[in-house]
């Protein structure tokens, strides 16, 4: 064996350190794009809420619209909500109208429009701070 196989694998520390710093730079660089790229996610978010309130106003897996009123327990503090459920016959809505800036999430859902008549109806959250 050489004397020069013997510092096979041996870097010098100050390339070393560089070579950490690279990899660091690196890694920052691309968990900041990897951030800037995923949605928000805060209490304003509309798909959870959309989904606590769904939880809120169905009875055996129907809507029932007299429930709707529910939904306003349904949103996290210092946020406003406005949940709108709709067939081809008829419209409810509670809460405020939403402005531009509002999230707004929507779920097909069955609604018990009478007793015994279920239609197939759409139900959309709106949230906005």
């Amino acid at each position: 064996m050489s004397s020069s196989s013997a510092r096979r694998g041996q870097v010098e520390p100050l390339a070393a350190i560089v070579a950490v710093f690279a990899v660091c730079a690196g890694l920052g660089l691309y968990a900041g794009a990897l951030d800037g790229a995923l949605p928000e996610r805060d209490e304003a978010s509309a798909q959870p809420t959309l989904h606590r309130v769904e939880r809120a106003v169905t009875d055996g897996g129907v809507v029932a619209p007299q429930r709707l009123s529910a939904a306003s327990d349904a949103v996290g503090s210092g946020n406003r909500l406005n949940a709108t459920l709709v067939t081809a016959e008829q419209r409810w809505t509670v809460g405020p109208t939403a402005p531009g800036t509002a999230r707004n999430a929507t779920a097909r859902v069955s609604v018990r429009t009478v007793p015994g008549s279920v239609r197939p109806g759409r139900l959309t959250v709106r949230v906005w701070p």
